[in-house]
């Protein structure tokens, strides 16, 4: 409903590791008369789903997976599914070669700044994140992998995560595309979030080591998008390509 009310014709809903809400969000989204996309951020075990050592495999990268068509949904559920069947520990983990098994008819994207990508620049080691876009650039196929740059500018690192993004970006011809974490609404909701997430990981708010959320998470217009990304448009313009090709 908010997103009809910001003039928006297309929405993608990109849940953790599954598919839960894919249902409902469709068809909400068809009776609102916007296109629903349907997508997922998976979890990418480093050395393989069905590594499980303790201490080690604990770690996972995120990854952006969009369906393009019923062909990319259908793959789209087998990842999840192996996901859970294969790799789970801790969580729902696919690897490199499911994703390339399963790549027909999807969209990737290099997700926040858990992504591999991003937390290999976080490294200090630009050039190896580079490497790695251009595999994941071949895993999904000429076209269907973007790099994510994202306005969460009070988050310590995005910034320096965005400018890496977009030098690999003109260093390989990944193109970019602006994308926002949503997680609520409207702005005013971050309070209600502060405290949803403290019954989920047990702690109250006057805890001064919980997971806190230092930036606006909530669903932004486009003037808001296009006035964060003024340097670099194309970024902005890929969202509308993306929807189009699903």
């Amino acid at each position: 409903k908010r997103a009809k009310e910001l003039k928006m014709d297309s929405l993608a809903l990109t849940d953790h590791g599954a598919l839960y809400g894919a249902i409902e969000f469709y068809k909400k989204a068809k009776e609102a008369g916007i296109k629903p996309i349907i997508g997922a951020e998976l979890y990418i075990a480093p050395e393989g789903r069905f590594f499980k050592r303790p201490n080690i495999d604990r770690e996972r990268w995120h990854i952006v997976v969009l369906a393009k068509n019923k062909t990319g949904y259908q793959n789209l559920i087998q990842l999840v599914t192996k996901s859970h069947l294969e790799g789970f520990y801790y969580k729902p983990r696919v690897d490199k070669g499911l994703l390339r098994e399963h790549r027909d008819g999807l969209i990737g994207t290099s997700a926040c700044l858990c992504g591999e990508i991003s937390q290999t620049i976080l490294a200090g080691n630009i050039d190896k994140a580079e490497k790695i876009a251009l595999d994941y650039s071949d895993i999904f196929g000429p076209g269907n992998f973007y790099l994510e740059i994202m306005p969460h500018y009070n988050l310590e690192w995005q910034k320096g995560v965005n400018n890496a993004l977009k030098e690999i970006s003109k260093r390989t011809g990944i193109p970019l595309v602006a994308t926002n974490d949503i997680h609520y609404i409207y702005p005013n909701d971050a309070e209600a979030q502060e405290v949803l997430m403290c019954i989920q990981t047990n702690n109250t708010i006057e805890d001064k080591d919980r997971l806190i959320m230092n930036d606006d998470f909530s669903l932004k217009s486009q003037e808001e998008m296009i006035k964060s990304f003024k340097d670099t448009p194309e970024a902005v313009d890929a969202t509308r390509k993306i929807a189009d090709r699903c």
